[in-house]
């Protein structure tokens, strides 16, 4: 259940295409260079259970050097492409990365990093020159391609923000185990999406994120093929999908949206009967969505409710969703349990926190208070979630943690905005929010009182957006300003958030879109 396995029983056949370029790299191609890689790892004195991190762009060599890091017994930390220099510093000094990488496409960011991550010895460019930078490709060329003598896996270790508004590596525990010892992933996506050396998989998400990261190594652990898109595309999606006879796929229901608002006559001018599991995650599909995808292309759709932290796994396929609408799906993974703000277990119908017992182990790297918050004296841990059992024991989500807000699939934490907005001179106190949008599901609002009164207008609004651009990567960003003569907070200083939130929602029996 490794590359190497394949490279040596099918070495011709594609690992996986790029779907813009057709760039295509062979199993072959991807075993020598990863083994490549891992010799360079070495020879930087990088050992295993050291750290590096990456800022790339969907690229073909995104996965040769997540396998080099695989096979090196290193932990790989994927950052989203859309971060700021000044968001990505944080998380590179924080992983304690020894190495860093980044596409050309994230020149300016690469720049002005290096003088932000004075710890990291080395870094690289992918796919261009940028200054300061070594070549990967060049470096890479000058190793030899056989396996380094200690090998060993490594695995990723990505962030997920927190309601500091500081992310936070999500860590479990490094084994020494075999590069090619199959992992619970492996387990649960061969059962339940019957996946096999057959597998061609699209995957028209950012490679950052933990789901297309994992679910694409997945895929080359069983030795199928992956269809990568650079950037999603809804057409491009259908074509895709009839050209290479996809049989897997996996997406988020902003996608979904985006397909379906597409002209009737550009749907159906594509084949997608080669499908037989279209996954999607990572934000609430509505049902009335839902329902016209299954309509389209049949009881094919798998959903699962899970995160970064891996602690649980929830799912549920279309069958059993159409008798359960609206559910995530039953656990597969950890034992369910409903908790009041009392650590009260729930009855069968009514809301709490969502819990997990008897599910992998995970912390917080570098945070042990948050690790502590995620548990409860048991040890259940929980993703912050609220939600309900059902009567056959269907879970369904009713409203985000700590007010997270989930625009197309993105988690995005209020927090990290409104400690940044509150900083500016005309502004007294902020409160940021999620607001339903029809495409994204959630966009994300700042509801500000302003210093004067006088001042709240749309000049203001448009300089507290571009604020927010000048230090926050844009999804992050709000799209518009609201304002307030005073926000309610408790004498204690607690904001009541929902109160303000409630009232973008009024009308919908969930807080979900």
């Amino acid at each position: 259940m490794h590359p190497y396995i394949h490279a040596q029983k099918t070495p011709d056949k594609a690992a996986y295409i790029m779907a813009a370029t057709g760039e295509t790299v062979t199993y072959r191609q991807l075993d020598q260079r990863s083994n490549q890689g891992a010799q360079l790892f070495r020879q930087l004195g990088l050992k295993a259970g050291d750290a590096i991190a990456l800022q790339m762009d969907n690229n073909a060599r995104y996965f040769e050097i997540c396998w080099a890091a695989q096979r090196a017994g290193l932990l790989y930390t994927a950052m989203s492409s859309r971060l700021t220099a000044e968001e990505a510093e944080y998380i590179i000094n924080d992983c304690g990365a020894k190495l860093f990488i980044a596409s050309v496409s994230q020149r300016s960011q690469a720049l002005e990093l290096r003088t932000r991550m004075p710890k990291v010895p080395h870094r690289f460019a992918v796919g261009g020159e940028i200054d300061g930078y070594e070549g990967w490709e060049t470096s890479l060329a000058a190793m030899p391609s056989t396996p380094i003598a200690d090998q060993r896996a490594g695995r990723d270790m990505l962030y997920s923000s927190g309601t500091t508004g500081r992310p936070k590596g999500v860590k479990t525990e490094l084994l020494e185990e075999a590069i090619d010892a199959p992992g619970s992933l492996l387990n649960l996506a061969t059962a339940l999406y019957g996946l096999t050396s057959e597998v061609v998989y699209l995957s028209p998400a950012p490679l950052y994120h933990a789901a297309p990261l994992r679910y694409n190594m997945t895929v080359m652990r069983i030795g199928g093929t992956s269809i990568v898109m650079e950037h999603f595309d809804a057409e491009q999606a259908l074509a895709l999908i009839e050209k290479y006879k996809v049989t897997h796929s996996q997406w988020v229901p902003t996608m979904f949206v985006r397909m379906l608002k597409l002209p009737e006559a550009v749907r159906k001018k594509y084949d997608v009967s080669s499908l037989k599991v279209a996954i999607h995650a990572a934000a609430p599909c509505p049902v009335q969505v839902k329902e016209e995808m299954i309509r389209w292309w049949g009881p094919v759709l798998h959903e699962y409710y899970a995160g970064t932290e891996g602690n649980g796994f929830v799912a549920c396929n279309s069958q059993e969703w159409l008798a359960h609408k609206g559910t995530v799906g039953r656990a597969l993974l950890g034992e369910i349990h409903i908790l009041d703000e009392a650590g009260k277990e729930q009855p069968q119908g009514e809301a709490g926190m969502i819990y997990f017992a008897n599910g992998p182990v995970f912390e917080y790297h570098n945070d042990p208070g948050k690790t502590k918050e995620s548990r409860t004296p048991q040890g259940w841990s929980t993703l912050g979630d609220i939600g309900y059992l059902d009567k056959d024991g269907f879970l369904h989500l009713t409203d985000r943690k700590a007010h997270m807000i989930i625009s197309g699939g993105v988690n995005i934490y209020p927090q990290e905005v409104e400690n940044l907005l509150v900083t500016h001179p005309k502004v007294a106190d902020v409160a940021v929010i999620g607001v339903p949008n029809v495409d994204f599901g959630e966009e994300v609002k700042a509801v500000v009182q302003p210093i004067d009164p006088g001042a709240a207008g749309p000049a203001l609004a448009e300089e507290l957006i571009a604020f927010c651009k000048a230090h926050l990567s844009a999804i992050k960003c709000p799209r518009s300003v609201d304002f307030e003569a005073e926000l309610p907070r408790h004498p204690t200083g607690k904001l009541y958030k929902r109160l303000i939130r409630d009232r973008y929602w009024q009308g919908r029996q969930s807080k979900l879109v």
